[in-house]
């Protein structure tokens, strides 16, 4: 195996780009600012997938698949739309090239574009564009539609995962004939992604709602997931837009309703992208690599045999044969890693890194003895089991191994959220401990802004059935009826 990583105490940021790039996750591209993501990564991110698709199938939706570039013109119609994404979109201007006599390649000036083409850096104009044709009536209402594509977001400062100029996601749109039946859906995909988050991730959430100044560019309300990473920075997991009949009347999307009136629509979007990537890792990785629950785990057991010659191993092989198909039988994803290329410290150190939750080694004294070793990645312990129903043992252990990421998550969570009354208060936590600070505000934009410029901590999120009580805005002294989350985040 290379030399170790870089420990997170030490260099966080060094820590994940190392911890990305050596568990074969992904790397940077020649393209700048974009990734490939290598075929262990694009495995996790399938199986993130797989769950979310059936979630949304499950609550309606349907796939569909959009142009990834929009007329500029588009862009237009909707004004704070535009003004959100005006900075970070990729704009197509010719649609050929030529050879200039001289042996390069170069854009051929006469190939100019009458209109400009934007690189999809979100789908709401194409899309909406497109539904004027598809709703004319209360009967195409609702209109559930979901697409996975990928999208394109100039962006400066570039991390993989993270923030990338390219990056996947999944993106949903709907149409419906009431403002209470959208809400409703925002509310409802709101919870499909904290559920997501915490079943599948093992990673602790805080549903709220966005401040007007950290809403969707378009949006009447923008509610999101926040979780919190171990370097005490937030990150925000997904969101999930009330976009009120903005697109609609941008688009002239209008419906004849129940009663005979022409009405315009009530639209949402929601989506969350290949940044659950990096939740993932950051939430729960550690110095020797990627811990990953098993319910997202590519190869949830390895197997690793540890022999002296042909025959042993031959053996061992049978016994694990049985083993094998023993998990297979309850669905559980294994691998058996008889390679004679490698040692097995190297094949430990190796699936240490990549997070596999559970490792099973097997020798000659195991085979004697009707045992096996079993390793917990999680809290790297390992104990020698008997492998009676050893199938039985790693079914439940995996659950536990799922609950126990979840539970540690969640501790460090609650131990780095933290009320604050004053304002040097906030200023002392955020420089020396970080985390979720919960404290009063006055609900201006101004205070907000303040804030965020002198500290640069931000307002993640007003929490969903959020306890009122009575205080005072620890920068102005105004009154507040409730506290809000500020962190640092990515």
């Amino acid at each position: 195996m290379s030399k170790g990583l870089t420990s997170r105490s030490d260099d966080y940021s060094q820590w994940y780009n190392e911890l990305v790039t050596k568990a074969d996750l992904a790397e940077h591209s020649s393209v700048r600012g974009c990734m490939v993501i290598k075929p262990y990564g694009y495995s996790i991110w399938e199986k993130m997938q797989a769950v979310l698709d059936q979630k949304f199938k499950e609550t309606g939706h349907s796939n569909a698949y959009f142009p990834l570039f929009i007329p500029k013109s588009f862009f237009s119609k909707e004004a704070s739309h535009v003004d959100g994404f005006a900075t970070e979109c990729a704009v197509v201007t010719h649609y050929r090239l030529k050879n200039d006599g001289n042996g390069n390649i170069i854009v051929d000036e006469e190939a100019k574009l009458e209109e400009e083409l934007i690189v999809r850096p979100t789908s709401e104009t194409i899309i909406w564009n497109t539904y004027k044709g598809w709703i004319q009536s209360y009967r195409d209402l609702p209109l559930l539609i979901n697409q996975w594509a990928n999208v394109v977001r100039w962006e400066m400062r570039t991390r993989l995962f993270l923030r990338t100029t390219e990056f996947l996601w999944q993106e949903g749109h709907t149409a419906h004939a009431t403002s209470e039946e959208a809400i409703a859906e925002t509310e409802q995909m709101l919870n499909v992604y904290a559920d997501f988050a915490e079943n599948w991730m093992a990673m602790p959430v805080v549903k709220g709602k966005k401040t007007a100044n950290e809403r969707f560019a378009g949006a009447l309300d923008t509610m999101c997931i926040e979780a919190l990473m171990q370097d005490g920075k937030a990150l925000q997991a997904g969101t999930s837009h009330f976009l009120g009949q903005n697109f609609a009347k941008a688009f002239d999307v209008k419906f004849t309703s129940k009663e005979g009136k022409l009405e315009h629509v009530w639209a949402t979007s929601w989506g969350v992208s290949t940044r659950l990537m990096g939740a993932l890792i950051m939430a729960h990785s550690d110095d020797q690599g990627l811990v990953l629950p098993p319910k997202l785990a590519p190869i949830q057991v390895v197997i690793i045999p540890i022999y002296k010659g042909d025959e042993e191993l031959a053996k061992i092989s049978a016994e694990v044969e049985k083993i094998t198909s023993a998990l297979k039988a309850k669905g559980i994803s294994v691998k058996y890693d008889d390679r004679d290329t490698q040692r097995p410290g190297f094949k430990f150190a190796e699936y240490e890194l990549k997070g596999v939750p559970v490792r099973l080694a097997m020798g000659g004294r195991d085979l004697e003895n009707n045992t096996i070793e079993v390793a917990r990645r999680d809290t790297r312990t390992k104990e020698t089991l008997s492998r009676d129903k050893i199938a039985d043992t790693i079914e439940k252990l995996l659950k536990e191994i799922q609950t126990n990421i979840y539970q540690k998550a969640h501790t460090f969570r609650e131990e780095m959220t933290t009320k604050v009354d004053s304002y040097d208060e906030f200023k002392k936590v955020l420089e020396e401990k970080g985390g979720f600070i919960s404290a009063h505000w006055d609900g201006t934009s101004e205070t907000e802004a303040k804030i965020k410029e002198e500290t640069k901590a931000t307002i993640r999120c007003i929490p969903l059935n959020n306890p009122q009580e009575e205080g005072v805005c620890m920068v102005t002294g105004k009154p507040s009826k409730e506290r809000v989350i500020f962190a640092l985040a990515y």
